[in-house]
């Protein structure tokens, strides 16, 4: 015998829980369409949910309704939220109003891989810099964006250069003028790239393999290169300024090398700095002081032209007068001079060295930093005991 309720062609999914209402209504384990149309005229539908309230009479629903809703629709009940008016920030987790059902989304950065890239280029880690701004840097990885082979060189030919003039006699006040007349023009361009996206292409096709990808919406490091060199020259001796350079020159590069061949396998001593990269640094001032001051300089000077007081360093340190009367010495006791004292000079440049290389003054470019820092130590450092 056939049921008085034909079985639909597409059944209903029953409801896990029904309302009482539709219990009432059930025959044989299924509703007809019917009984599901009265069903949805007994129940109605869920208000939407009031963002602010204004008094007790708009309220949209009562709790029995609120609950009839939640077991047809299977939704959410979110929580009632009194007080909170439409342009403030959703409740989290840990406020009173959220009851601990209102969670606003959180950010995992799976969907955005360069949501933890900061929006200064300061910010931006100098060893190596950032991938995918020049294409040159996409092309040869290994050669000019890991090694920065190319701008290296260049960085190692200048303190080449600066010794090949001084041994040819060349004066600081010679070599300042040039300096300052380099200065100016690249600065200048290095200005209107940045207000010339279409320059600053160009610039960046011609000039890539010598930058950083931090350098293409920062200043060139070239800036900062002559404007150390020029001051380190212009304002102190010329053994000095000269020694500066170089320490420019061997030790940055030398630093950058062995940080970043061996910088993984010693201690971090800050963000981008290694023990590695510092002790290579003041190696590599050890070295270049004691050809400087131990092979070159008292073979080239003094010269007729230079200045007086151009050379500081004359192979003879001593103490300075006040700790020779406390210790009670004589001036000859506290006098080193010949291979003592050119090892005592050159490990104190080494040392000067590796801190001008490794301190970070205001987030400035190492390329100002070094010669201003290593000048200033050598300079005092003479002062006292030289």
């Amino acid at each position: 015998m056939s049921s008085p309720y034909p079985v639909p062609s597409t059944p209903k999914v029953i409801s896990p829980s029904p309302t009482p209402s539709e219990s009432s209504e059930q025959a044989d384990g299924y509703f007809t369409r019917s009984v599901a149309k009265r069903s949805r005229t007994k129940s109605p539908q869920p208000d939407t949910i009031a963002e602010e309230k204004t008094n007790d009479d708009s309220e949209g629903s009562d709790s029995s309704l609120e609950k009839r809703a939640r077991t047809r629709s299977r939704s959410p009940i979110l929580a009632p939220t009194d007080g909170i008016k439409k342009s403030e920030p959703l409740p989290t987790k840990h406020s009173p109003a959220a009851n601990g059902n209102a969670i606003p989304p959180q950010v995992n950065g799976h969907l955005s891989p360069y949501s933890q890239i900061k929006k200064s280029w300061r910010e931006f880690s100098r060893s190596p810099s950032p991938l995918g701004l020049i294409p040159l840097h996409r092309h040869y990885r290994t050669f000019i964006h890991k090694h920065e082979i190319p701008r290296k060189a260049l960085h190692v030919s200048i303190g080449f250069l600066t010794l090949g003039l001084y041994s040819h006699g060349l004066q600081a006040t010679a070599i300042t003028p040039w300096l300052l007349g380099l200065l100016v023009p690249i600065a200048s361009v290095d200005l209107l790239r940045h207000r010339l996206p279409a320059f600053n292409r160009f610039y960046v096709r011609c000039l890539g393999a010598l930058m950083r990808e931090t350098e293409v919406d920062g200043y060139n490091g070239v800036i900062w290169y002559l404007l150390g060199a020029y001051i380190a020259l212009r304002f102190y001796p010329k053994d000095i300024g000269t020694m500066s350079i170089l320490l420019l020159s061997w030790c940055d590069t030398a630093a950058s090398t062995f940080g970043r061949l061996w910088g993984k396998y010693t201690i971090r001593l800050r963000k981008g700095k290694s023990l590695a990269g510092t002790l290579a640094a003041m190696f590599t001032g050890i070295c270049a002081a004691w050809f400087f001051w131990g092979f070159l300089a008292p073979r080239t000077g003094p010269l007729p032209d230079d200045p007086a007081g151009g050379l500081m360093y004359k192979g003879i340190l001593s103490l300075p007068e006040v700790i020779r009367n406390t210790l009670g010495w004589s001036k000859e006791e506290s006098t080193i001079s010949g291979v003592t004292a050119m090892t005592v000079m050159s490990i104190s440049t080494g040392l000067i060295a590796c801190f001008s290389e490794f301190v970070d003054i205001f987030s400035w470019d190492d390329n100002l930093t070094i010669p201003l820092i290593s000048s200033a130590g050598l300079w005092l450092f003479l002062k006292a005991f030289g």
